[in-house]
């Protein structure tokens, strides 16, 4: 079975392509033209195991929102296509990931509702052209269009680099885990039999 999807998604802000590998090793080619959120994505890719490329093109003379958000759009609509109908995945993920100072834990359910529930303090501030605003309104678009629900919880944290990159690896940790095939598992896990 191959569990792989390639989105691209062109508005007048953004120009967004994303390919995905739910089994591959956790390569990661990312350009979006915000540093930060490039070193995000590369995080994400290798602590979730997903093979990741990612292209993006924006209005960054603005600022980054439009890239970072439309690139969580594209990439939640490229994990859900490559889950296809979910047969066989864990489904629920859970991750505790410590960086520095900053503790965080995340939880997901491949539950076909994404909605993001965080509840995580960062400094407003610049890490470099990234707004720190934005790591919500990234996972905020991931989590919509994947159709998975998310939790975030940060028991600790200060410095914001530390917080948001915490954010990220727990995340991918969490997602690592509910994307992978149960060889125990028959069907999709859901007594409904779809999520």
């Amino acid at each position: 079975m191959t569990r792989r999807a390639s989105i691209t998604r062109t508005t007048s802000e953004t120009d967004v392509s994303v390919s995905v590998d739910l089994d591959g090793s956790g390569r990661a080619v990312v350009d979006t033209g915000v540093p930060f959120f490039d070193h995000m994505l590369d995080a994400w890719g290798r602590h979730s195991l997903i093979d990741l490329e990612v292209h993006a093109t924006g209005d960054l003379a603005v600022d980054a929102h439009h890239t970072v958000e439309d690139t969580g759009i594209v990439l939640g609509t490229a994990v859900a296509s490559a889950l296809g109908d979910k047969a066989g995945i864990r489904r629920f993920g859970s991750a505790v990931v410590a960086m520095d100072e900053a503790l965080m834990l995340a939880a997901v359910d491949v539950s076909g509702r994404g909605r993001l529930f965080y509840d995580v303090s960062v400094p407003i501030e610049f890490i470099g052209s990234f707004d720190t605003t934005l790591a919500k309104e990234f996972l905020t678009a991931f989590s919509m269009t994947a159709g998975i629900t998310v939790h975030v919880y940060a028991f600790s944290g200060e410095n914001a680099h530390h917080i948001i990159e915490a954010v990220f690896k727990a995340v991918a940790r969490a997602l690592r885990e509910a994307v992978e095939i149960d060889p125990r598992a028959d069907g999709v896990p859901s007594t409904k039999g779809s999520l």
